[in-house]
């Protein structure tokens, strides 16, 4: 069954996202204190005052144990200090001065986005803390539960219980965003708190790897150590981002920080405050870039879209007709120009819904429709299905590939899973295309032009089909021995 509707005091804030909880926060009782429209960089004082209440300071505290004692020093049989570095030792260990574990503190930034108490924070600030205290700009200090976590987008969700209701921000649309607009940063940095620093939009969708699901507000309004977890609003006071990370070889700032986007950051949290966890969709596929070479062999005219590597058995996908070598270009009315939308997109989908997939396939759309399940804890597909084995044949050559069919002698030199059928790569000229290109002998060629190959032949016929057919690279869909698998094209000359 579909998971019920969150909480009422969220609202939808982008039609296209159909998570459990894609709604926005925000209409937790009361109308939110917003400020007028300001005038760019000349002030920003009357949006802060507005604003300054809601945003905390978060402290946290844990007991740490000690790494490992002191070591008893080595000394030479006989050594004066002998009996003395015994007892010595002897005594710390008999009165515990060794075992003593030690608090530590951290410092960081949060706001509050309900009177009622709910506060939002970088998961990052509160990780492995056994206690969490929201400090607010009169002086109040509230302990705080931890209400869920998402390690992916580094967001946390904490609930205080105030005597009266607190004042409070509201969610804004960080689509709207454009490059060169005035944000406005307040936080804790380096344990100063309400600090307020202006600087603008200077990218968006950054990709900086920390996670699955990247597509950072890039800003240089000044964030330092103690800033993350803190809002970043637009010039009518409203959140578009979450404060989380900078560069910086300093540690201070040089210009550089990013936040999570207010679109990103929503429906993350509406699960949280409902069900104490995220829960994302997924389709069970492998994904890779298509690239220009890509593009070009599969007759997409300009790369676009999201690559199936590798489809899981029995997944939803695979159950839904999506086929390895598919190119996903709109994914539940979301047009998808590069594999990070298709991870977000599906991610944020309903688990049990059915969407429609749009893919090319052999150069035609297709559409088909998939019905989405809940992401497994440990994401990985199953290998397909084994083939029967291929009739053996002796090498050849093709491309400066040497080749043969798949053997258990192979099998057993390569370390190729019994899973896994194609034909074998058991050479590669390293003056030959195929070897800038990163194959290599081990490999496995499951797949040459998206049809199926299980013996040397058929990759020659494929090669063939494809010069008469006019290209000029041929695409390989190729596996190492563990059974990942990606695609690459090789030139035709």
């Amino acid at each position: 069954m579909p998971h019920p509707l969150p909480s009422p005091r969220f609202r939808l804030s982008l039609p296209a996202l159909a998570v459990a909880a894609a709604v926005a926060l925000g209409a937790f009782g009361p109308a939110p204190l917003l400020a007028a429209p300001g005038k760019g960089p000349d002030t920003v004082a009357d949006v802060a005052e507005k604003v300054m209440d809601a945003v905390v300071n978060i402290s946290t505290s844990q007991n740490v144990a000690p790494s490992r004692s002191v070591p008893t020093p080595q000394l030479p049989p006989g050594s004066p200090f002998e009996d003395f570095f015994d007892e010595f030792f002897k005594r710390r260990q008999e009165d515990g001065t060794e075992q003593r574990s030690r608090r530590v503190s951290s410092l960081g930034s949060g706001f509050v986005i309900a009177p009622d108490g709910y506060i939002v924070t970088n998961n990052h600030v509160i990780a492995d803390a056994d206690e969490i205290f929201a400090n607010f700009n009169d002086g109040s200090k509230l302990k705080a539960e931890l209400i869920g976590r998402d390690t992916k987008t580094d967001l946390a969700l904490l609930k205080v219980k105030p005597d009266k209701p607190l004042t409070f921000v509201k969610f804004g649309d960080s689509e709207k965003l454009r490059v060169g607009d005035w944000v406005m940063a307040i936080g804790n940095p380096f344990g100063l708190g309400g600090t307020l620093t202006v600087g603008v939009v200077s990218a968006r969708n950054r990709d900086i790897n920390s996670g699955p699901y990247d597509n950072f507000i890039q800003t240089d309004a000044a964030i330092n150590r103690g800033n993350s977890g803190g809002p970043l609003f637009n010039m009518e006071g409203e959140v578009i981002g979450i404060n989380t990370a900078i560069i910086s070889p300093s540690g201070g700032s040089i210009g550089i920080g990013f936040a999570v986007p207010s679109a990103t950051a929503q429906p993350v949290l509406a699960q949280l405050e409902q069900f104490k966890e995220v829960r994302r969709g997924w389709i069970g596929v492998r994904i890779q870039p298509v690239t220009d070479d890509i593009a070009e062999s599969l007759g997409l005219g300009r790369p676009r879209g999201a690559l199936i590597g590798v489809v899981t058995e029995n997944s939803p996908a695979g159950q839904g007709g999506i086929k390895a070598g598919d190119v996903i270009v709109r994914f539940n009315g979301r047009d998808i120009k590069e594999v990070r939308d298709l991870t977000r997109t599906v991610a944020d989908t309903m688990a049990d819904s059915e969407v429609e997939v749009v893919v090319i396939r052999k150069g035609k759309e297709e559409t088909l429709r998939v019905k989405v399940a809940r992401m497994p804890e440990d994401d990985k597909p199953e290998g397909a299905k084994p083939a029967p084995d291929a009739q053996k044949s002796p090498p050849k050559k093709a491309l400066g590939i040497e080749m043969s069919s798949m053997s258990d002698d192979l099998r057993k030199r390569y370390k190729i899973k019994s899973d896994i059928s194609g034909v074998v790569i058991t050479d590669v000229d390293r003056s030959s295309p195929a070897s800038d290109k990163g194959l290599k002998a081990g490999q496995v060629i499951v797949q040459v032009g998206q049809e199926a190959v299980a013996n040397p032949a058929d990759v020659e016929k494929q090669i063939d089909a494809l010069r008469k057919a006019g290209k000029r690279s041929a695409l390989f869909l190729v596996s190492d021995g563990d059974g990942r698998q990606e695609f690459v094209t090789v030139p035709l000359n």
